[in-house]
């Protein structure tokens, strides 16, 4: 049978037009709810027989760049020096697309004998699945992934048992509808477990060996790299104290000032510039400084790890003043603003140099909030006070309201809970704390509210509080 490439190229145009007249004229907006959905679903069935078209096609790639091709290898051909770069330039795709799509087609692709007959593909039932465009390419991706790792280790039967009921589930039949990825995920990893539990659970040893955490001793434009392995279940930790700062419920239901005021203002949006990485380092910021202070972690010195800033007075009442901090690779110059910060829910001690480098006094000022205040402030702040943010009062610093270096007493009238990330650009950001009958409120930057009106705090963490009490 020919593989009518002709007959692909006019559809291909057909459908580019079609489909291309329609989107450029925005004929999706006049679409009802219900026929949005359709058109979505109609889309992904053309989508997944693309799909298995890429496939089919990149798998027969793959298989003429074998070496039993010798000087005859389609890369050869056309001067390629792999099967992805053909397919990379051929396409215009990326390297990685053309990688991962050559990884799936080798499970899904028939192969030829010596003899020149046709051997099933490793996978074969995914593939007469695939090729009827019943099974997505992230379903596909799933049970190969499963499964892969299982050939030559399990029998034959015991692949194709696993790979049926897969399959199976991810497409559904008339009393079963399909499955969704992640329940597809579950039930590939328990197959595997179950065939293979040797070969599928991690090596321990190899985790214990190759685990490690490493810190680039330079910093580039005031970046250090951080990249190691980490075993599974320290990731798995690591994962649940970001997840816990990065609530995506209280994310995608947005910041908002809902409580009642003397202004009547409406309901506002607040949007957080910073990117999903962002959020995660400044969570990873908030961790250590909660661990730093907590009773279980070991001291050095005889002292909680400490970070030491150092600056003149100068530069701590200079804007753009500079500071200190120890670090691995030594001193590390940082914005005087960044000791302003520490400072604030830490302790100075004001250290006088004579000129030939001896000591002449040293005033130590403990401006920092005792266990019992922080208590206070929590119950009365639930965490940070700013609008919006969902960092719980224990992973928050307490920042004093009127500066102590103005005259701001270290007492709970003057104390108020902000995340580290909040508090870190207390000063630049724009927002504006008070203090009002021993309550804080907040005003926002003009870009958030062009009138600048004073609110209350931050409601958000309460009201997750009072809903989980009233369930």
């Amino acid at each position: 049978m020919d593989f009518p490439t002709a007959d692909l190229r006019a559809l291909a145009d057909a459908l580019g037009d079609a489909v291309g007249s329609a989107l450029a004229g925005d004929a999706q907006q006049g679409l009802s709810d219900a026929e949005l959905v359709a058109a979505v679903r109609t889309a992904e069935d053309l989508g997944r027989i693309v799909d298995a078209t890429r496939l089919a096609l990149a798998g027969e790639i793959g298989r003429r760049a074998d070496t039993e091709y010798g000087d005859d290898r389609i890369t050869a051909s056309f001067g390629c020096g792999s099967a992805a770069e053909l397919i990379e330039r051929a396409t215009l795709v990326s390297g990685a697309t053309a990688r991962a799509r050559l990884r799936t087609a080798k499970a899904v692709t028939s192969r030829l004998t010596l003899t020149g007959q046709s051997r099933p593909a490793p996978l074969e039932h995914a593939r007469i699945e695939m090729a009827a465009g019943r099974l997505s390419t992230d379903a596909l991706t799933t049970v190969v992934d499963a499964l892969r790792p299982l050939l030559g280790r399990c029998s034959a039967d015991e692949i194709a048992a696993a790979e049926s009921e897969l399959v199976r589930a991810a497409v559904g039949d008339d009393e079963t509808p399909a499955c969704g990825i992640h329940e597809l995920q579950i039930m590939a990893t328990t197959w595997a477990l179950f065939l293979d539990p040797d070969g599928t659970l991690p090596d321990q040893e190899h985790a214990e060996r190759n685990r490690g955490l490493r810190i680039s001793h330079r910093s580039h434009r005031g970046l250090r790299r951080v990249h190691g392995d980490l075993t599974e279940d320290v990731a798995a930790q690591l994962d649940r104290l970001l997840d816990a700062h990065l609530n995506p419920r209280v994310q995608d239901r947005g910041p908002r000032f809902t409580d009642a005021d003397d202004s009547g203002a409406p309901d506002e949006h607040v949007h957080d510039p910073r990117t999903v990485d962002q959020k995660r380092h400044d969570a990873l910021a908030s961790i250590l400084s909660a661990a730093a202070s907590s009773a279980e972690t070991p001291t050095l010195g005889g002292a909680a790890p400490t970070l030491i800033v150092t600056a003149t007075e100068a530069d701590l009442a200079a804007p753009d003043g500079v500071a200190f901090i120890e670090s691995a690779g030594g001193p590390v110059a940082v914005p005087a603003s960044f000791a302003r910060h520490a400072g604030c829910h830490g302790t100075i001690h004001r250290l006088t140099l004579a000129e030939n480098g001896s000591i002449v006094s040293l005033r130590i000022e403990d401006r920092v909030f005792n266990h019992r205040q922080r208590k206070a402030l929590g119950a009365r702040d639930g965490g940070c006070i700013i609008p919006g943010c969902s960092v719980p009062a224990a992973w928050c610093e307490v920042h004093h309201a009127i500066d102590y270096a103005n005259g701001g007493p270290t007492d709970t009238a003057n104390g108020v809970l902000l995340c580290w990330h909040h508090h870190r650009g207390i000063e630049t950001s724009g927002w504006e704390i008070r203090m009002v009958d021993g309550v804080p409120q907040v005003r926002p930057p003009a870009w958030v509210d062009p009138q600048r009106r004073w609110r209350g705090p931050n409601r958000l963490l309460r009201q997750e509080l009072e809903r989980a009490r009233s369930a």
